[in-house]
């Protein structure tokens, strides 16, 4: 069997609070987001005993921003894992507007897994590995 990345999808609609000077959506916001939904991710996958052994921290993001997002607009942001390293995935974040599926933005972001107790980085297991995998037969 082979595995195939999960894909986690959230929903959001776009609040004032969102919005900069110009009345779309802020950029910091989009940072935000994409730190959210993976934790909703996380949050959803792992057990509360593995939440409470390990946690994830952002080591580096890489964001396109290809359209705006204005108030009331519905948006889907969707998640995946596709590399891991010893300590270390390669998430991707994809921001689309709900309604006309255009992607707004496009995020690479590498998490670093840190144990809770000493607040170093620990190595992943092929346990939580597979928890942002889907099995497939081949």
């Amino acid at each position: 069997m082979s595995h195939n990345p999960d894909i986690f999808e959230l929903r959001i609609k776009v609040k004032p609070e969102h919005l900069d000077e110009q009345q779309h959506v802020n950029n910091v916001q989009y940072v935000q987001w994409v730190q959210d939904v993976a934790k909703a991710h996380w949050l959803k996958k792992a057990t509360k005993e593995q939440q409470e052994e390990v946690f994830w921290v952002v080591i580096e993001h890489h964001i396109k921003y290809k359209r705006q997002a204005f108030l009331d607009e519905e948006l889907i942001l969707h998640t995946f894992v596709t590399e891991t390293t010893h300590v270390t995935t390669l998430r991707h974040v994809l921001i689309k507007n709900a309604e006309t599926g255009k992607a707004l933005v496009e995020a690479k972001t590498t998490w670093c897994l840190m144990k809770n107790d000493t607040k170093k980085p620990v190595k992943i297991s092929d346990e939580l590995k597979r928890l942002f995998s889907v099995e497939r037969k081949s």
